[in-house]
């Protein structure tokens, strides 16, 4: 294992790059060891300097050398990664997870950032991850055994049940909430997803994370400040919904939305996206 004060200065290199304040998620961090999610060596880490726009892959034999904020590349054929540290840590920390939560978790990889969050909730709290991709569902489950609470399921994480959730993790870019999923957060719970538009590539979508907070009555939300790039989930997507997002997004505005409204309502002027089961308003959650 790699030794403990560079998985620590690996958890500062996070916070420092985002801010994040979760003592509990920067100790996560430094706890999993991240080489035991990336397969055998070497590695390819893929990283942008900042200020540029090229991405930079690089070769690596050094288990040590992955515990920067960088993405570790699982398929090049596939442009597949697990992750960057610095997209998906302030997601997480959105999440507000601490011990006995549960959390529902698609598009789990091979289990990285399910560790991550089962540390956080701890033995008495559980993590449902799913996984479509067969291969990667086998490395997940391989790799959580020592989470007894957490539980790996091969299949399409948007027709799978997510049941009953304090948290709601949606790692694949969808144009819409599934209904059920907003049915299912618990009161004071949180479900973070990124809205994505078709970019011309096949399977990926670009566009923004929402993060929804129910609340005793409604929900509120809001966008992050940083757009993503993202592999989709082909059965969440609808064309219609897909096509006013890419309007919205392209009229600007999605700073200003503070809920998301279920409620029957003719369009107004705070609805920066209305559609027939949902509408983002920059009105505040009713």
């Amino acid at each position: 294992m790699v030794a403990t004060n560079i998985r620590q200065q690996y958890a500062e290199e996070i916070r420092a790059n985002t801010s994040i304040t979760s003592a509990a998620l920067l100790k996560a961090f430094a706890d999993v060891p991240r080489e035991e999610f990336a397969g055998s060596g070497p590695w390819k880490v893929v990283s942008r300097a900042p200020g540029q726009l090229q991405f930079q892959v690089a070769e690596v034999t050094d288990p040590a050398n992955l515990y920067h904020d960088v993405a570790i590349l699982l398929d090049p054929s596939r442009s597949l990664t697990n992750g960057n540290p610095g997209t998906l840590a302030p997601w997480l920390d959105a999440l507000n997870l601490s011990a006995g939560k549960s959390i529902f978790h698609l598009g789990c990889g091979t289990g990285y950032y399910t560790a991550i969050m089962a540390e956080m909730v701890g033995p008495t709290g559980r993590v449902t991850a799913v996984e479509i991709d067969p291969a990667l569902a086998a490395q997940a489950r391989s790799n959580l055994t020592s989470y007894p609470n957490v539980e790996v399921v091969e299949g399409d994480g948007g027709v799978v049940d997510s049941g009953v959730r304090d948290a709601l993790l949606i790692n694949a870019g969808v144009t819409h909430p599934r209904e059920s999923w907003l049915d299912n957060l618990r009161p004071a719970g949180t479900l973070v997803l990124p809205l994505t538009m078709e970019v011309g590539m096949p399977y990926v979508g670009k566009g923004m994370v929402l993060q929804v907070s129910r609340l005793q009555t409604g929900y509120a939300a809001h966008f992050f400040p940083v757009p993503v790039m993202i592999y989709s989930c082909s059965s969440v997507r609808d064309s219609e919904f897909g096509s006013r997002l890419g309007q919205s997004f392209m009229s600007g505005g999605f700073g200003q939305v503070n809920s998301l409204r279920r409620d029957a309502h003719s369009p107004e002027p705070g609805c920066w996206l209305h559609t027939s089961t949902f509408c983002l308003s920059t009105r505040p959650p009713i």
